[in-house]
């Protein structure tokens, strides 16, 4: 009898396990289904450039139906209400899908009611963490440059995905001087990071100081340990702190687990999210796995304003690679294996790009941290893109070792 598989979600963890398993595991061994609300597969890294108007939804994301079908992997766009793990079924909007291994890579939930006035559809508050949000912030930004002001970016408490509000302030500052308005416009820069580029890691090497000293050169304020409570149409509110004025503001969330996860008994951490061991598996039922960010992972280290551990799609990845590999190995009654996270990825910095390694994620480390900066990361980091979206596309895996 062969096997049944699901994968719930269509991202980065679903999609790099459902390969990985279709690698390993031939049709005749299993059926793999991968479920999933959206469509399309969206290159989420590429969000700040579709903020910025330089990317297009089209060219950043394809269907996911005809490259899972090049894999003989079955494609179900439904949305996921509830898991029953007894049953060991999965239940949609449209009907039950029984499995016997399941992995979990539905991504996050946007906590935007954490901060009052962080919409956007809700709000004054802009976010780049999903194609609406990015697609909004991109119209607010063309009115903006119509009627300059001054301009927060950054982080609320909680959050864990830090690096995209320090690609768009950067991608930002390099917009304005090009159309000779930066000086219209004060930026500042607010994180709950103890120090810029503490990224939720303990830091990344030589990064904080780099990070400074590009804040002073391009003049743009910055506030550490800062907790975002409210966003106002003219100003963003700080816990004891004066406001800071503001026209235009893009705070990343925190994060929460999606509701079919959180709602489901026995599955997740009060956050939404999942408990898991060290091959992603569910630490009560061992045939349900997570991967990506719908993983619990405690903090890297105790601050003064709560910043969560990051969960990058490279990471998502590895995680993936590992879950995939530990249900291969029990289907063929073998062992698998397992490794701390690593780290790799290059920041936009508008004008070139900045690359940053950790191995492992937390600290301490035996290597050191690379922190490399110049042109032709950012030419890497354009050329990544496209080349993991061609691939994916014809239902092919970007090696996680090249990292990202």
């Amino acid at each position: 009898m062969k096997a049944r598989i699901v994968v719930l979600g269509g991202s980065f963890g679903g999609l790099a396990s459902a390969y990985e398993l279709r690698r390993h595991l031939d049709p005749g061994r299993c059926e793999i289904t991968l479920i999933s609300k959206e469509p399309r597969f969206t290159f989420i890294p590429s969000l700040p450039w579709l903020a910025l108007g330089t990317r297009t939804l089209s060219q950043i994301s394809f269907d996911l139906s005809p490259a899972l079908a090049r894999r003989g992997i079955a494609f179900v766009n439904e949305t996921a209400i509830s898991i029953d793990p007894e049953r060991q079924i999965v239940v949609t909007d449209n009907k039950e899908h029984p499995y016997d291994y399941l992995v979990i890579a539905t991504g996050h939930r946007s906590a935007n009611e954490a901060v009052p006035g962080l919409g956007p559809f809700d709000g004054p508050g802009h976010s780049l963490m999903s194609p609406p949000e990015a697609s909004e912030m991109r119209d607010a930004l063309a009115k903006f440059l119509d009627s300059p002001g001054p301009v927060v970016v950054g982080s609320a408490p909680g959050a864990s995905c830090i690096g995209p509000s320090y690609e768009f302030v950067f991608e930002l500052d390099h917009l304005l001087r090009g159309r000779r308005l930066r000086h219209q416009v004060p930026i500042t820069f607010v994180t709950p990071e103890p120090f810029l580029g503490h990224m939720g890691m303990g830091g990344v090497g030589k990064l904080r100081q780099f990070l400074e000293g590009e804040f002073e050169e391009r003049d743009i304020g910055y506030r550490t340990s800062a907790a975002v409570s409210k966003i106002a149409e003219d100003a963003v509110e700080l816990e004891g702190s004066k406001p800071i004025p503001s026209t235009l503001s893009m705070v990343i969330p925190p994060l929460a687990g999606i509701s079919a996860v959180a709602n489901s008994k026995g599955l997740s951490n009060p956050k939404g999210f999942i408990v898991v061991d060290s091959h992603y598996r569910h630490l009560t039922y061992e045939n349900i796995y997570a991967v990506g960010v719908a993983v619990a992972l405690p903090p890297a280290d105790a601050t003064a304003v709560p910043v969560n551990f990051p969960k990058t799609g490279h990471m998502t990845e590895q995680m993936a690679t590992i879950a995939a590999g530990d249900i291969v190995a029990r289907l063929n009654g073998g062992k698998a294996e397992t490794h701390e996270l690593s780290a790799r990825c290059v920041l936009d910095l508008g004008d070139r790009g900045v690359y940053l390694a950790v191995n492992p994620v937390r600290p301490p480390r035996d290597k050191l941290p690379a922190v490399s900066e110049g042109r032709q990361w950012l030419w890497t980091k354009r050329a990544f893109e496209r080349t993991y979206l061609l691939s994916a596309k014809r239902g092919r895996r970007m090696p996680t070792t090249f990292g990202w």
